[in-house]
């Protein structure tokens, strides 16, 4: 998954992505509300973490212009403040939950959890094509019978391509949503990561999943259909 952390204690935001990043998750850092929401709305996340009060634009201005923007991924704002009415505030504008600070890292990565499995896409922990099966919450991945083992960024971009299956994925969208806002988009690293990712998953000569389509960029489904290609 990737998620953006919106929040301008840089201690706090950097903390929350080594906890979730030990979890496979690529995470980006915003450190105010008007450049959160400019990447909560141009960048495809799987969800966002939002800090209530924040310099330029506070929470409550971020949540309603991602959702002005047809943005569905789950937001979980954090704050200071316990009360109802500032709690009801933020549910009013878009949000699927809400924190108050302090709070355990454990806590927060099971309520993220929860939020994403209510997303419709993601309900389903296990993705499975053919004879591949790689389980979102168990961080496993396997063919046939035999585990495969990924890398982090690897996981992810499999991830990725097995959500979106049958559908051509570019390079840009591959780097944008795998790699962290700030990833070099001129390097060969997505070529080289699909390299690795079919080597690892073609065990035993298994028939390749992941095929380029030429002057578009990727796609991942079955052999039969890929043979139609």
């Amino acid at each position: 998954m990737k998620v953006l952390v919106v929040d301008d204690d840089a201690s706090l935001a950097e903390t929350i992505k080594g906890s979730l990043s030990a979890y496979s998750h690529t995470v980006d850092l915003s450190p105010d509300g008007a450049d959160g929401s400019f990447l909560a709305r141009s960048y495809d996340y799987d969800a966002v973490i939002l800090d209530y009060s924040m310099p330029k634009k506070d929470g409550l201005s971020v949540c309603r212009e991602i959702r002005a923007a047809g943005k569905t991924m789950p937001i979980l704002f954090l704050s200071n403040t316990d009360d109802v009415e500032t709690k009801i505030s933020a549910f009013k504008v878009g949000a699927d939950d809400y924190v108050t600070k302090p709070f355990s890292l454990e806590e927060l990565r099971v309520r993220l959890d929860a939020v994403l499995r209510r997303t419709p896409n993601i309900k389903n922990s296990v993705l499975k094509i053919a004879d591949l099966t790689l389980d979102q919450s168990m961080n496993a991945v396997s063919r046939g019978k035999k585990a495969v083992h990924l890398t982090r960024k690897e996981f992810h971009m499999l991830e990725y391509f097995m959500k979106n299956v049958g559908k051509v994925l570019s390079r840009a969208q591959i780097m944008e949503h795998v790699w962290t806002a700030d990833g070099n988009p001129f390097s060969n690293t997505v070529e080289a990561h699909i390299r690795n990712l079919r080597m690892k998953i073609n065990v035993d000569d298994s028939p390749n999943l992941i095929a380029n389509v030429p002057g578009r960029g990727y796609m991942i489904d079955t052999p039969e259909n890929l043979a139609l290609l």
